[in-house]
């Protein structure tokens, strides 16, 4: 015991006088989280801009209520000057130009970005078709109610709080043990280690317990930010499943650290490598933005990686009221990720530079 105290503190020491490690671990991805948490604090629907070129029927006879539940989607500005609207749009200042000609309501966008476009489209044409079904006098057949599944209390915030800290949990874990592992190496600290009467053992319960205190500490300052009232993240369902998803989470990136590390000859390249891996998994695995609509590919990779099942687990604790039935898959993949790279580690490792 007393040898694995000596060896966590030596090792957390380290990583503290590390000024660089601690910021990109610790300070770095808290950083997004105050920025994203202050852009999109009070972030709303996105609202396109429409210039109306003289009367348009469907558009001025809209009753109020219809009129006011459109102006949340849409920004109607008026115009007679129609070849002036139609350079607006080409030059990106307003999304669409929309004119009647006859019974025909003309529509002006630009492909350029594919969704103002997209979202303008639906609205005017779900526009035109209630009232084509007005124009008959008969009621509609059918209505369709939308609404949320979540608490439409909930901020942005909610839903990448996980992301943010999934990437930053693997930055520490990746990170910390490849460049600390290579560092001991050079140091030839591993080999005094090897020649003493010193088991490996507590030399990688050391390595796992400061790691462990790390992430955890990683996650309560995320949490506790995030929480504050200025950002309002909301805790639901079995929230504290957080703590055993990073636990996991932690010994699957450190095996990754651990891999980097054997096979690595500098701090350099270690740091190189590892950014090398972190930042596509960070995005292939959505902590940065949601994969639905990505190619399947994409979907069928992510799946293979841990971030990919940390973030989803995560997301599914702290914002949809998930439990145990969400967080057990993810545990028992990582801890079966880990257990195959820390395998494999352990026949590349070297305990001499040589």
């Amino acid at each position: 015991m007393s040898t694995f105290l000596s060896l966590s503190k030596a090792m957390a020491l380290g990583l503290l006088r590390d000024k660089a490690a601690v910021f990109f671990t610790l300070l770095f991805p808290l950083m997004f989280l105050l920025l994203f948490g202050a852009l999109f604090k009070d972030a709303g629907p996105a609202q396109g801009t429409v210039v109306q070129i003289g009367r348009v029927q469907v558009l001025d006879e809209l009753p109020a209520d219809a009129r006011k539940a459109l102006s949340d989607v849409l920004k109607i500005e008026k115009s007679k000057d129609r070849e002036q609207a139609l350079e607006d749009v080409r030059k990106g200042d307003v999304d669409a130009a929309v004119w009647q000609n006859g019974d025909t309501v003309e529509v002006r966008y630009s492909a350029t970005d594919a969704v103002a476009s997209g979202t303008i489209t639906q609205v005017l044409g779900s526009v035109v078709d209630k009232a084509n079904v007005a124009a008959t006098g008969q009621p509609p057949a059918f209505r369709l109610a939308l609404d949320r599944v979540e608490d439409k209390s909930l901020q942005a915030i909610q839903f990448f709080t996980p992301g943010l800290l999934g990437w930053a949990v693997a930055m520490g874990g990746v990170v910390g043990s490849a460049i600390g592992l290579v560092n001991w190496r050079k140091k030839r600290i591993l080999r005094r280690l090897w020649l003493s009467p010193v088991s490996p053992v507590p030399v990688v319960s050391a390595r796992i317990g400061v790691s462990l205190l790390l992430a955890f500490a990683q996650t309560a300052i995320f949490i506790l930010v995030a929480t504050l009232p200025y950002y309002g993240l909301k805790l639901t369902g079995d929230w504290w499943l957080v703590l055993p998803l990073v636990a996991c989470g932690t010994l699957a990136f450190l095996s990754i650290g651990l891999l980097i590390g054997a096979l690595a000859k500098s701090e350099e390249a270690a740091n190189g490598i590892a950014q090398i891996i972190i930042l596509p998994m960070a995005f292939l695995s959505g902590a940065f933005f949601p994969l639905e609509g990505a190619p399947g590919w994409v979907e069928k990779v992510s799946s293979v990686m841990p971030l990919r099942h940390l973030v989803t687990a995560m997301e599914d604790v702290l914002s949809r009221g998930g439990g145990w039935g969400e967080a057990l898959p993810a545990m028992g993949w990582m801890l079966a990720f880990a257990a195959v790279f820390t395998a494999l580690a352990g026949k590349l490792f070297r305990w001499d530079a040589a």
